[in-house]
């Protein structure tokens, strides 16, 4: 596991005074601003950020520093880090999307090795695994339920599947054509 989480990537320039627009992914957005200093991803340095608005579903916010647009977008595409020890404690069957990328995926049934977890997605329903399987040039999406996901090994780096695939069902009033 990383000890260095990534809360926020810089997406964005907002007006001429130096604000940037960031994509935030703590559970609520703003929070991304209560941990203090932030480090970009080589720890080289740091970013005091200060809520400033929204501007659609991103946050915009004042960089300490950062006073101008031009300085703003040489930030864009910086992601955002804290220290594992600044996070609060989870719960239990909670993890942080951090640490579940790059685990390999195991198929339960077989204890074959099929993939690894190369992302994680949330677009209301619930978290999605995405899985780069070793014998597909493309990935697949999995939902992060109990009914995929059998049992997480931090340990041994291995997230256990229970299925590979979404089984789709026919619907009973569809024939055959459609």
């Amino acid at each position: 596991m990383s000890e260095w989480i990534c809360l926020a990537k810089i997406v964005g320039a907002h007006g001429i005074k130096g604000e940037v627009k960031l994509k935030s992914f703590t559970s609520n957005p703003k929070d991304v601003c209560a941990y203090g200093k932030l480090s970009d991803k080589s720890q080289t340095k740091t970013f005091a950020l200060k809520f400033v608005g929204f501007s659609k579903d991103l946050l915009r916010v004042k960089i300490e520093g950062i006073n101008d647009r031009n300085a703003a977008e040489t930030l864009v595409g910086t992601e955002l880090f804290v220290h594992r020890s600044a996070l609060p404690e989870l719960g239990q069957d909670t993890y942080y999307h951090s640490d579940l990328i790059g685990l390999k995926v195991v198929e339960l049934s077989s204890g074959d090795e099929v993939g690894t977890v190369s992302g994680i997605y949330n677009f209301g329903a619930g978290d999605i695994l995405e899985i780069s399987f070793n014998d597909l040039s493309q990935t697949e999406m999995i939902p992060f339920t109990n009914a995929y996901v059998s049992k997480i090994d931090f340990d041994g780096g291995r997230i256990f599947l229970c299925q590979t695939s979404m089984p789709f069902l026919k619907c009973e009033d569809q024939d055959d054509e459609g």
